[in-house]
């Protein structure tokens, strides 16, 4: 009998669940998108997410999304002091988290990033940025300073 939860590498998802989403389409590999599990179907997802919109623009769009494209939102690491020089992180930007290199540091609220895929450079504001975390075998994991090349 299906419960309604899945466990995806050491974490229960189910209905309700904040989650984020990952995506194969071409131009959004390695973004995260917002998003609340509807119901576990299967070894899939039907999610509901926060900042997309279906096509109509009416309501929220809606994907049945495979389980390995979802991990848990996470740990909120926005306040947890000054970002610094070379720090990994997610910028929101295009309705998702984007990994990028702070490679400025503007003031104590806003910072350059560097996007290593596009070879670009844009400004973000602290509340747009959150210290990069790897989703690894059940476990939030945090990465360290980076070389920009």
């Amino acid at each position: 009998m299906d419960s309604g939860i899945k466990e995806i590498a050491g974490s229960n998802i189910s209905e309700g669940t904040k989650v984020e989403v990952s995506s194969d389409e071409e131009g959004f590999g390695g973004a995260w998108f917002a998003a609340t599990v509807v119901k576990p179907i299967g070894t899939k997802f039907l999610v509901e997410y926060e900042n997309l919109r279906a096509d109509d623009e009416t309501k929220p769009l809606r994907e049945t999304i495979d389980f390995c494209h979802i991990r848990p939102t996470p740990p909120n690491t926005r306040t947890a002091g000054p970002i610094k020089l070379l720090e990994e992180v997610d910028a929101f930007y295009n309705d998702g988290w984007w990994v990028g290199v702070v490679s400025k540091v503007l003031s104590c609220s806003r910072y350059m990033v560097y996007f290593r895929p596009w070879k670009e450079e844009m400004e973000f504001g602290v509340e747009q940025i959150r210290l990069h975390h790897e989703w690894v075998d059940g476990r939030w994991l945090r990465t360290s300073s980076v070389c920009i090349i």
